[in-house]
């Protein structure tokens, strides 16, 4: 097992990295939960593949389980769903020193995240996450929310989990769709923040599409490190922190304006990280020779995705809701070389409206 620290002072917490971390569940929480009522959420894909070995091992540990069930999907996190398990903390009389435990991927994380960081004004919560890309992104950094239907993620707060365990072995269940998501979020890390990181990726094309135990250990951990040390600089989004939203402007604007059902997180952040490339090529930030190493990474794994056929202006008007607009201009992280970044809000319209149409080309 491998272990990490996210260094924010009180709010300190552990990421544990491993194989067979879910039947320790029990042991790992002991004498991180001081009260043992605590509530899973889950959703009906992963409860019954790993909802038994967490709870059997919870129970061993002296811990009184409640389990609440959401709907599978993007679509779910939303207020509703929020307020039913609400409901179920309330008529399980869940004490401000109760906790829950959020076992699934990105959705049921954010969700249960954000009800834990509402509900008597905060109590603790737990990360199980059970997709890669929720063990390398959503898992970690405390942002928790539920979407408006205008807007993805647009209802949310700051809430730091107590612990992380992200055990790999869940990865060998999970679809191929959402492993293509999580490869995405972890190219980003590369892209943006660490070189060495990106050419250990094209080293290890091999062996990542294969889902070699050694190298997904390994890359977790490296996501993990680098997500952390930049959350541990900035906990609340107000500097550094914003460049993990590469792609996320422009992805999240195909999430809405395709109702959260068509595509995967993941996938909508690869489209929209080959269109901010697209955007940093036509602005000088990359040359052609680093932009092709990018696309050239993504060809390698298989998550080369084309930007979907929408309207030009449709995407942006959409874009014009994002949580990053700032004084009415949008806020674009884009790739400066590979390794490093750039932050800019002086973009002209053309010039985005291009970048969108030659990813659709892709």
């Amino acid at each position: 097992m491998q272990k990490l620290k996210v260094d924010l002072g009180e709010n300190s917490y552990d990421i544990l990295i491993g194989a067979d971390l879910l039947a320790d569940t029990g042991y790992l929480l002991k004498n991180t939960l001081k009260n043992k009522k605590v509530l899973i959420v889950s959703n009906p894909t992963i409860f019954p593949l790993y909802g038994d070995i967490v709870v059997k091992s919870l129970n061993n540990a002296g811990f009184i389980v409640i389990t609440h069930l959401i709907p599978d999907g993007e679509i779910y996190k939303n207020l509703d769903e929020a307020n039913k398990i609400i409901d179920t903390c309330v008529n399980h009389r869940l004490e401000r020193t109760s906790s829950i435990i959020a076992l699934g991927g990105g959705v049921v994380g954010d969700i249960a995240g954000f009800v834990a960081a509402i509900y008597q004004r905060g109590i603790n919560y737990i990360q199980i996450p059970t997709t890669l890309l929720a063990q390398v992104d959503s898992s970690v950094g405390g942002k928790v929310a539920v979407n408006h239907p205008l807007s993805k993620n647009m209802i949310g707060a700051f809430h730091q989990p107590k612990l992380v365990i992200a055990d790999t072995n869940t990865l060998t269940t999970i679809e191929k769709r959402d492993y293509i998501s999580g490869l995405g979020e972890i190219c980003k890390y590369g892209i943006i923040y660490d070189l060495d990181f990106f050419n250990l990726l094209t080293d290890n094309i091999q062996a990542i599409r294969e889902k070699s135990p050694q190298i997904l250990g390994q890359i977790i951990y490296h996501s993990c490190r680098i997500k952390s040390t930049i959350v541990a600089d900035d906990e609340k989004e107000t500097g550094i922190r914003a460049i993990l939203n590469l792609g996320h402007t422009f992805g999240h604007a195909i999430e809405s304006l395709t109702n959260y059902v068509t595509y995967r997180h993941g996938e909508a952040v690869i489209m929209g990280t080959v269109a901010a490339c697209y955007l940093a090529l036509e602005l000088d930030l990359i040359n052609e020779q680093d932009f092709n190493k990018i696309i050239k990474l993504y060809g390698d794994l298989g998550i080369l995705l084309p930007f979907p056929t929408l309207s030009l202006a449709a995407v942006y008007d959409a874009m014009l809701t994002d949580k990053k607009i700032a004084n009415d201009q949008m806020t674009f992280i884009l790739p400066h070389h590979i390794g490093n970044y750039a932050i800019r809000n002086d973009i002209e319209k053309e010039l985005v409206l291009k970048a969108i149409h030659k990813a659709q080309q892709i």
